[in-house]
């Protein structure tokens, strides 16, 4: 009975082993395709409107995107079905000495799903931010290349519309590119912030021991305060100038 059982639990990780390689390759490819996507779309849009070709590729991209994607789901449902196996298994398994070891293995796979399904999420929604833009783009372009082709005596204005539709893609990659600075640098300060905390706690500790340096530990902080002020003003000076610079 106890070799059946045992049997049954190799039998389970063997299955959500070779689900997970199966889903780290396909993750991986899928990752690819999204890449692949944003440059040959970047591409396209400098391509003369007369080419079919490019959205032959969207298209075919599009419908690899769309199998890749039904694909991985099932794999991850399949994945998630075999960590509920090994869950029941668990709760049933009569050898204490075992749970644990058991529960360890357990936890193991039901984190590689978590970041599995993540990593999925998270690429999926950025190849559907990308299509969404570029068909936005897309569109602007047949308007253009429509005025263009309907009018052809104002050469002027369709090449201010060109100049503007490719400022707006570049106030749109900028954009991008600030917010990206911008969080590294939260991120950084909030690190900093929980590190000048733990120094100050303990300075804190420091000072009702020795009342001497109380007084040594509040100028300190009267000029944090002023160094964070002015930090702050020229953050947010810094940001103005860009978002002018972006915009005009």
């Amino acid at each position: 009975m106890a070799a059946g059982t045992s049997n049954y639990w190799e039998d389970l990780r063997k299955q959500a082993r070779q689900l997970e390689n199966e889903l780290d390759l396909k993750l991986v490819s899928f990752s690819k395709l999204c890449t692949s996507y944003s440059h040959s779309s970047a591409r396209d849009g400098r391509r003369d409107s007369s080419d079919t070709t490019p959205l032959l590729n969207g298209s075919s991209q599009d419908r690899m995107f769309e199998t890749m994607a039904i694909e991985i789901e099932q794999l991850l449902a399949r994945l998630t079905g075999v960590n509920d196996k090994m869950a029941e298994y668990t709760n049933s398994a009569g050898v204490p000495s075992l749970n644990a070891a058991l529960m360890h293995t357990l936890q193991r796979h039901r984190d590689i799903l978590q970041d599995y399904t993540h990593e999925f999420h998270k690429t999926k929604a950025n190849f559907m931010a990308i299509r969404e833009r570029e068909n936005l783009m897309g569109s602007v372009r047949k308007d253009i290349e429509s005025y263009k082709s309907g009018s052809g005596v104002n050469n002027r204005r369709t090449e201010l519309f060109l100049k503007e539709h490719d400022h707006l893609r570049n106030s749109d990659r900028l954009i991008e590119e600030t917010i990206s600075i911008a969080m590294a640098t939260k991120e950084n300060m909030t690190s900093q912030r929980g590190m000048l905390k733990s120094i100050q706690s303990k300075m804190n500790t420091l000072a009702n021991r020795f009342p001497a340096v109380n007084s040594l530990i509040q100028r300190i902080n009267l000029r944090k305060r002023r160094d964070s002020l002015i930090l702050g003003g020229v953050i947010g000076i810094c940001t103005i100038l860009l978002l002018l610079y972006a915009f005009h």
